[in-house]
């Protein structure tokens, strides 16, 4: 049997190379930015960050320069142009730069021209107009927060997405389908002046017409602002001033609350706080906590505000088993705490308010005139709808709360509905205005959003940060329970409040791209409808099994999305809730077999993409799954297994896997849970209906003959993360295996998706063994007695004949000259990582440093949690091991893998610092070497 000849198609970027180094930093430093980020449009979910997929996107429709060009040089040098341009875009404030988004549309557009034997124009407006006529759509059927249409969009592209949540429909709808219809209008509200906005400040300032979505920006800041005012005239009497002790009065940022149940000792029975901490604040200069003052008459217990001192509480009063009791100091099992609270007899008390003070916050004690208003109105409607039977996200239920209501004090009930009500009457000014219907729909959904988003913060399973302040509901993908609540105040002009979250919600569609193609946004159910024509390039992130709950957790918004935007969007509202039978996940609500119930959903969905994708494109499916075994419901599989497996089923060939990061590598926590890339982009293209089959044995030669050499612009060229090298291998192993119709064993049996796994990871095995055969001779008998002892120790005897071959000695050697090991009472150990520190003298007897003991000194000077000097520390072995710095690099690698198959996560993560940190350490090690020269 032959192999398929080569591929009929021109291959785009990303099926070659990507810079992966600059698009995984821009990915992960994006997480830290805020400030207009469409991130924070509304929350979702394991978004994913605009970087990678703006890279993707554009990676997908540009051809690598093999498809045009035939010298190797010259097609090296197109690449890095084609790598700078990426390293330009993928930077967050580069985001709407008209000219480097021009570059990059004109880029796009030559290799849409180049398939069709065209001439692509290059003036802006033309190439916008072209790529909206002759490009492919892109359309992402799982399209959550809209990550992926908006860069499509941004790119100059068509833009299509769906989702089966219509809140996440709503989100996307809101960033790419509503703003290109009013792009480049002036606003209507009647302070703006139509002639422009101002840009700039002082001497900078100038004024320019309004373009982009900065109009519609405008008029969400605008009636923001009436909503407010008219929210203050209706419940503006809910939240009052705090009077301060010497008389005067400060606005209240938060009343802080803890939940209470009876005392379970009969003689007490007095209402008992549950408190996680007593401290309300440990910034420096400014700490405080609240004192428990107990009434034995009253059966109550109120809260008094002290300076930090030494009676300071260490904890709170109840945990993970029990809770005590700050009356009598009986305690009372969690248990019992459940039974109270579903017997309706969980209540709550006033701890502290929080007010502004002057450059700090201020901390009193509750007041009854405080106490008193907080309950002094209750809401006229609510949102009643119960919570599904299996939101076993929400912890709460485990203690009686059911409806969606009971997450939110009346307080906060009253103010929600308040503002909900309010749109209508600000949708009627907007159109007494001049507006159009549709605009006026458009203004109420955004500010429908921004009410959305106050819910996260006006909530009593909100909680309080004692360094930081006020946190939404949301600061993980649940709702996990609260004991001691904050109750934020939604009319100041706080990052939280209403008016903070509109001016959030205005900013996000003021950074819109300016000038941009229409995008279109459905619901759709992705496992039975596709929602684009002409042969979509897709591009999509799929669920992962029960990763996230997305319909529960939803539910959390939509219940006052629905009551707000149910006029607007008829369809989209219709339900009670979110849909949750259709969903794809394997939730426990689908019982014992929500597994096989996913896979099958997602395998019709595939197979539905490909059917309708584009032939001439690659398709690209951003995946989170590490490849390892997992136990579940009593058989053994892995996350990749079912999804490669799904996608050579369904008829693709898979053809590039590329690790995207989103966690910085200097993040301790991070590294030292030796995690895989946030997301693995899997290039996909359809292949051909009469693929040949292929053995065995010819599928591993192929594998032995194309692997290494990918394996090797990975390492030397991409320098890509050890912890991600056997995920990007599997592109380039999987492309041999899904280019055959079938592989077969010589009994005729098909190879499964597991074993060509297996096979592509013994070829990563022996790509990085044979990597040592270059090192010095004590660096290699180091290794082959680490692999062959994975505790580092063994008999003196087989040391002695393991180091024969190399022409070395145990103790003259390797012990005393190189101190790599310790030989004593017949057993010969290799030195541990922690004994390379500083203060250990280097060994003077030798004229080189070996990489052996190079490797462990930076991975040392890198440990979490060490007193290492990070990327400094590393300098000094770099320049002793000049000659054979590619050396320490590659061995770095194999003993990052070792490490990693061997479950030693901590020394993992040292071993792949020293790689993420190479480029760093060789630059510093470089310059530094410069100017001992200059001395």
């Amino acid at each position: 049997m032959t192999s398929p000849s080569a591929a009929p198609y021109p291959k785009k970027l990303i099926e070659v190379d990507l810079p992966l180094d600059i698009i995984n930093f821009e990915a992960a430093r994006e997480k830290s930015i805020r400030h207009g980020h469409p991130s924070t449009l509304h929350l979702w979910w394991a978004r994913r960050p605009l970087a990678a997929c703006r890279a993707a996107l554009f990676a997908s429709l540009v051809d690598d320069p093999s498809a045009y060009l035939s010298d190797p040089g010259e097609i090296q040098e197109e690449r890095q142009r084609l790598h700078d341009l990426i390293g330009r875009l993928v930077k967050w404030e580069n985001s709407n730069d008209p000219n480097l988004l021009a570059a990059a549309r004109s880029e796009i557009a030559r290799s849409v021209a180049r398939s069709r034997q065209e001439t692509a124009p290059t003036e802006p407006a033309a190439v916008l107009d072209y790529l909206n006529r002759q490009a492919q759509p892109i359309y992402d059927p799982f399209c959550g927060g809209g990550s992926i249409p908006l860069e499509a969009q941004r790119l100059g592209l068509r833009a299509i997405g769906t989702d089966l949540n219509p809140v996440a429909v709503l989100i996307t709808k809101a960033l790419i389908e509503l703003p290109p219809k009013f792009a480049n209008r002036p606003p209507v509200n009647p302070a703006a002046d139509p002639m422009g906005f101002t840009v700039g400040k002082g001497k900078q300032a100038q004024q320019v017409p309004w373009r982009g979505a900065a109009g519609l920006a405008d008029d969400i800041r605008y009636y923001g602002r009436k909503m407010r005012e008219l929210a203050w005239d209706k419940i503006g009497h809910l939240y009052p001033t705090a009077k301060l002790p010497d008389g005067g009065a400060a606005t209240v940022i938060a009343w802080l609350w803890a939940r209470t149940i009876p005392c379970a000792n009969p003689a007490c029975g007095i209402a008992m706080p549950l408190l996680k901490t007593f401290q309300v604040s440990k910034k420096a200069g400014n700490q405080h906590w609240i004192k428990p003052v107990v009434d034995q008459e009253s059966k109550t217990v109120a809260f008094v505000v002290q300076n930090h001192g030494r009676d300071v509480p260490s904890g709170g009063n109840i945990d993970r088993n029990r809770a005590t009791c700050v009356a009598c100091g009986n305690t009372a099992t969690l248990a019992y705490v459940r039974e109270q609270s579903r017997a309706g007899k969980l209540g709550e008390v006033m701890t502290c308010i929080v007010a502004e003070g002057d450059r700090k916050r201020l901390f009193l004690s509750p007041t009854e005139e405080q106490i008193k208003i907080a309950f002094s109105e209750k809401a006229n409607k609510k949102p009643n709808q119960k919570m599904p039977a299996s939101a076993y996200l929400v912890s709460g239920r485990g203690y009686g709360i059911t409806e969606w209501q009971e997450l939110f004090t009346e307080r906060q009930l009253v103010s929600l509905t308040t503002f909900g009500d309010l749109l209508a009457e600000v949708g009627d000014q907007v159109l007494s205005d001049g507006a159009s219907l549709e605009y006026a729909n458009a203004l109420q959904t955004y500010l429908a959003l921004a009410v959305s988003r106050v819910a996260n913060r006006c909530s009593s399973f909100a909680s309080w940060d004692v360094g930081r302040g006020l946190r939404g509901v949301f600061s993980r993908q649940a709702i996990p329970m609260v004991w001691d609540f904050a109750e934020a105040n939604p009319l100041t002009s706080a990052a939280g409040s209403l008016a903070g979250h509109i001016d959030g919600v205005a900013e996000v569609i003021r950074s819109l791209p300016i000038n941009s193609n229409p995008g279109e946004t459905h619901q759709a159910d992705a496992a039975n409808t596709i929602h684009a024509k002409d042969g979509p390039i897709i591009v999509t992130d799929p669920p992962y099994y029960d990763n996230i709950s997305y319909s529960e957790l939803s539910d959390y918004f939509y219940v006052w999305l629905r009551d707000m935007l149910r006029g607007i969007y008829p369809d989209l509202f219709s339900g009670i809730l979110v849909p949750i039978q259709e969903e794809m996940i394997a939730a426990p609500r689908f019982g014992r077999e929500s597994r096989e119930r996913f896979e099958q959903l997602l395998n019709q969905t595939l197979r539905l993409i490909r059917e309708r994708c584009s032939p001439d494109f690659p398709s690209s499916i951003f995946y989170a799954y590490k490849q390892q075994e997992e136990e579940r419901e009593g058989r053994t599989s892995t996350g990749w297994e079912t999804m490669l497996t799904a996608v050579v089923d369904a008829g693709f060939q898979v053809v590039g896997t590329w690790p995207m990061r989103t966690e910085l590598s200097n993040r301790p926590n991070s590294l030292a849970a030796n995690s895989l890339a946030s997301s693995v982009v899997l290039v996909c293209r359809p292949r051909p209906a009469d693929a040949p089959p292929a053995l065995q044995m010819q599928f591993r030669e192929e594998l032995r003959a194309e692997v290494p050499a990918v394996l090797e612009q990975l390492t030397r060229e991409s320098h890509i993360a050890p912890v991600d090298l056997r995920q990007a291998a599997i592109g380039p192993g999987m492309a041999v295996y899904s280019r055959y119709g079938v592989v077969q064993t010589p009994a005729g049996e098909p190879v499964t998706v597991r074993q060509a796994l297996a096979a592509i990871n013994d070829v990563v095995s022996q790509y990085l063994a044979e990597q040592a055969g270059a090192m010095d001779d004590e660096s290699r008998f180091c290794l082959d007695w680490l692999l062959a002892h994975p505790q580092g120790r063994g008999s003196y005897g087989i040391a002695e004949g393991l180091a024969r071959p190399y022409n070395l000695s145990i103790e003259d050697g390797l012990e005393q000259r190189h101190n790599l090991l310790t030989a004593k009472e017949g057993l010969v150990t290799l030195r541990d990582l922690e004994e390379y520190d500083e203060e250990r003298p280097w060994p003077g007897r030798r004229a080189a440093m070996t990489a052996w003991e190079g490797v462990h000194r930076m991975a040392w000077q890198l440990l979490p949690g060490e007193s290492g000097r990070g990327v400094e520390g590393c300098l000094a072995a770099a320049q002793r091991a000049a000659d054979r710095l590619d050396d320490l690099e590659r061995l770095a690698r194999i003993l990052y893998d070792i490490y990693d198959r061997q479950g030693v996560s901590a020394k993992a993560v040292a071993f792949n610092s020293v790689v993420v940190s190479w480029n760093e350490i060789t630059r510093r090690a470089a310059e530094q070497s410069s100017e001992q020269r200059l001395l």
